[in-house]
């Protein structure tokens, strides 16, 4: 179906802006490196947290709590420096945005400047139980727009990789979204947050309640940027999460969403937003029963 006139404008001035940007930030400012070049660098980083990860994945872990629910162990930290300490010696204009760098620091304003955005182990609580559904997440952001994606399951060796007009890729092959069109048929990815505030939850709970009597199943696995990988691939065909950490839960996945051919959104339809703690996707054939199924009232 082709979309409205004005829709269709303010999706191609999106795109016209976003481009020129990206056009004169790599060729009028004096850019010496490359997307392909970020990608190269992102995946040497992840592959070498993921060794430390797959290391202490069978060992007694010291575990911290940063809240009721979200832990932290000695693993993320480590990760989370090398990573940093690593991307900085290749990219020392760039900006930086870390889950554990902001939980002990305080919050870093996401900007237009290219911005590394890095969850050294999305899925801690996985972790820590020996669950091998745990990753190293590490986005790059440019003019707020996720730019640059890698996702490494360091247990289950799964790479995904993304640059924005370039493709979606799992261990180099070709990935793409499923082109499911029923909602009954389809396979839901959902998690709960991090907020266990009692309206929070409730939310939540009431909202996995009624979606499991419009789709086939649903699958709660705990890592957002997984899932996101999951529709990417065409295991699971929705996902949403609301209360999640922070953008960097999404700022990989979302970019290897959008090449694989699929949408990612706020779960209301509108437009996603990297710094709300929002996000639902799905192929482009399922969005609207999607967005209409996740609407309940009050």
């Amino acid at each position: 179906m082709a979309l409205k006139g004005k829709n269709n404008t303010r999706f191609f001035f999106k795109f016209t802006h976003y481009t020129l940007f990206l056009f004169s930030w790599l060729f009028l400012d004096g850019f010496t490196g490359s997307l392909e070049d970020f990608l190269a660098k992102a995946v040497d980083a992840a592959k070498a947290a993921g060794e430390i990860i797959r290391n202490g994945f069978y060992e007694t872990k010291r575990v911290e709590h940063k809240g009721l629910v979200d832990l932290v162990t000695e693993t993320d930290k480590k990760c989370e420096e090398l990573i940093f300490e690593f991307l900085k010696q290749h990219f020392p204009d760039h900006k930086f945005i870390g889950e554990e760098t902001t939980a002990a620091c305080g919050p870093t304003e996401l900007t237009n400047e290219p911005t590394w955005i890095v969850d050294p182990l999305d899925g801690t609580t996985n972790f820590v139980h020996g669950y091998p559904f745990v990753c190293v997440s590490i986005g790059l952001t440019i003019e707020r727009v996720p730019t640059v994606g890698v996702v490494y399951n360091p247990i289950m060796d799964e790479l995904f990789t993304a640059i924005r007009g370039k493709g979606a890729f799992l261990n180099g092959k070709t990935i793409k979204t499923s082109s499911q069109t029923e909602l009954v048929k389809s396979l839901l990815a959902a998690e709960v947050g991090v907020n266990r505030e009692k309206c929070a939850v409730d939310d939540a709970t009431d909202r996995i309640n009624r979606l499991l009597f419009k789709v086939r199943s649903v699958r709660i696995a705990g890592s957002c940027e997984l899932d996101l990988c999951g529709v990417a691939c065409g295991r699971v065909d929705l996902f949403y999460e609301t209360e999640y950490g922070g953008p960097w839960d999404v700022a990989a996945g979302a970019v290897i969403v959008h090449e694989a051919g699929g949408l990612v959104f706020d779960p209301s339809g509108k437009d996603f937003d990297i710094t709300s703690r929002r996000v639902a996707a799905s192929n482009p054939l399922i969005k609207d029963a999607f967005v209409e199924a996740l609407q309940f009232p009050g």
